[in-house]
């Protein structure tokens, strides 16, 4: 049996994070191929944090800066190792090369955090993006994670256009993943049933805080607009400044952690979800389109996912936000027809028979050509030989002073 080693960022949280729901489909794909499974993780538990021992997934706690890792890794001999996110790839990754060089290494990007970082910027000084932006310090840590690797996930068709055509990384290197759907809830309640907008998102990403900026601007004219709506804010870890906004008589309504986000969209009537900057796909957005939620957002929000296909509702980054939003909570018509939209974005799009076959194939060629492949990416060897000899010898320098 094959063995595929995770090295986790965080313990899985997938009522918190779309990013949690995401690791558990990777795991699945993996499992339907028959890889024995571990995850290691160097963070804390939460209350929250999935319990990987119920889908027959091994887990262990390690240690930052540490050589036990090293008799770890070794005792485990994967045949594949997945690094969630870079910054888990600069730690652990030169480890996994010493102690397990045959092994293929995967990095999931979940999105590209310098894509995010460079929107941030430009969003808080209030300007379009520059070029420039690109390049920062995270930038240069993450390009160089995915040259080290032997593939690298991407989630969005746009991350992977940017990274092919601007930034020229060779499409071998790449592999676009997004969320996948097993399936599509058809039996929703209908447009009369429902009241109410609603828009979710983990407080602890700056993103999500800055929709709810965005919300709390906008809610005030479209509750003119429509009296009796309400909107309610789900998210896990509400901060206390994102409770402040919290108003009974306004009807803006921070509701906290949704213990069922099926459930929370079944009885509203429209999503919202002013999204001013971020990266990758919006897993709101997603699960919306699966459970038959219609949504109005922006350009941003629906980056990536519908791709020729109409919105199952409305995109704006204008003045008419507020229009489009009272529009498609009243009008029932264009409410079912923003709701198929979104069947017909999922079903041609992210099933996830679309990808799984295709991405296990294109493991298991890596895996049966690995030293060709890593010949041909001589970029990745260079930077395997140069860039992580600082980080190998800082996190030895740790090791020993911690001792």
């Amino acid at each position: 049996m094959k063995h595929l080693v995770i090295i986790g960022a965080v313990w899985p949280e997938p009522t918190s994070t779309a990013a949690g729901s995401r690791m558990l489909q990777i795991i699945s794909l993996f499992q339907k191929k028959e890889y024995e499974i571990t995850f290691l993780c160097s963070a804390s538990k939460s209350d929250f944090s999935f319990d990987l021992t119920q889908i027959s997934v091994k887990t262990n706690e390690i240690q930052l800066n540490d050589s036990s890792f090293d008799d770890e890794i070794k005792s485990l001999n994967p045949n594949v190792v997945l690094f969630d996110r870079f910054m888990i790839e600069e730690q652990y990754g030169w480890r996994v090369m010493e102690q397990c060089p045959n092994a293929l290494r995967i990095l999931d990007t979940e999105d590209l955090h310098f894509l995010r970082k460079a929107r941030e910027v430009a969003f808080k000084q209030n300007r379009e993006l520059v070029f420039e932006d690109y390049i920062s310090d995270v930038f240069k840590r993450e390009m160089a994670s995915i040259y080290r690797c032997d593939l690298t996930l991407l989630i969005s068709e746009y991350e992977m256009q940017l990274a092919t055509e601007t930034f020229k990384i060779d499409a071998s290197l790449l592999y676009y993943l997004p969320f996948l759907s097993e399936e599509i809830n058809l039996n929703t309640p209908k447009f009369e049933e429902r009241q109410h907008f609603v828009s979710i998102g983990n407080f602890l990403h700056e993103p999500n805080w800055q929709t709810v900026l965005q919300l709390k601007k906008h809610w005030k004219f479209i509750k003119k607009k429509l009296p009796q709506a309400e909107l309610h804010v789900y998210g896990a870890y509400v901060s206390e400044k994102a409770k402040q906004l919290h108003n009974e008589k306004e009807g803006f309504l921070i509701k906290g952690r949704a213990e069922s986000v099926a459930d929370v969209y079944s009885k509203a009537k429209i999503l919202l979800a002013p999204i001013p900057y971020g990266a990758g796909l919006k897993g709101k957005l997603f699960e919306a389109m699966q459970l038959g939620l219609p949504s109005v957002t922006t350009k941003m929000g629906a980056e990536g996912m519908n791709g020729d296909l109409d919105w199952n509702g409305f995109i704006s980054d204008e003045d008419d936000f507020i229009e489009k939003a009272v529009e498609l909570y009243s009008n029932k018509s264009l409410w079912e027809t923003a709701q198929q939209n979104g069947y017909a974005i999922i079903e041609k799009r992210f099933k996830k028979e679309l990808f799984a076959s295709d991405f296990m194939t294109k493991v298991a060629q890596l895996q049966e050509n690995l030293k060709t492949h890593r010949n041909q990416n001589f970029l990745g060897q260079i930077l395997q030989h140069q860039s992580l000899q600082s980080t190998k010898y800082m996190s030895k320098w740790i090791e020993a002073k911690n001792k």
